[in-house]
């Protein structure tokens, strides 16, 4: 090898790092643009199936409701009470639930932060920036 071919190759290999870098952002831009339809397209799915969900329970729950109050229609005060109650106590058992979900939630987008701190782990390495194991 010549020293003139061996600085060719390094002047192409220099031209190359803009290339490889765009290359790599784009890779990473894709990722991330499908990690985010993804996330939409189940957020609205999941979205459609509560208010379907909730439409037919609250019109299960009156239907029921009326049909126990008309049965005992002697004590159809109680039995309404009961039936509040039983629906507070409910709904403050869902908003516990739906409170720890929210504040535990998964990190949105991970296989895209996975890959850059990859990245970012492999360009350390190539640079000589990469910390010594003690």
């Amino acid at each position: 090898m010549t020293e003139a071919g061996g600085r060719e190759g390094l002047f192409a290999t220099l031209k190359n790092i803009p290339v490889t870098l765009l290359s790599i952002g784009q890779t990473r831009l894709q990722l991330l643009a499908n990690e985010v339809e993804a996330q939409k397209l189940t957020l609205l799915r999941m979205l459609l199936l509560a208010q379907s969900m909730l439409f037919c329970s609250a019109v299960g729950v009156l239907l029921v409701v009326a049909l126990v109050a008309l049965l005992l229609w002697e004590q159809r005060v109680f039995v309404v009470a009961a039936f509040a109650a039983a629906f507070i106590f409910a709904a403050a058992l869902f908003c516990r639930a739906l409170m720890r979900i929210v504040n535990a939630p998964e990190p949105a987008f991970a296989a895209t932060l996975a890959e850059l701190k990859e990245d970012m782990r492999q360009l350390k390495a190539a640079s000589g920036h990469a910390k010594k194991a003690d």
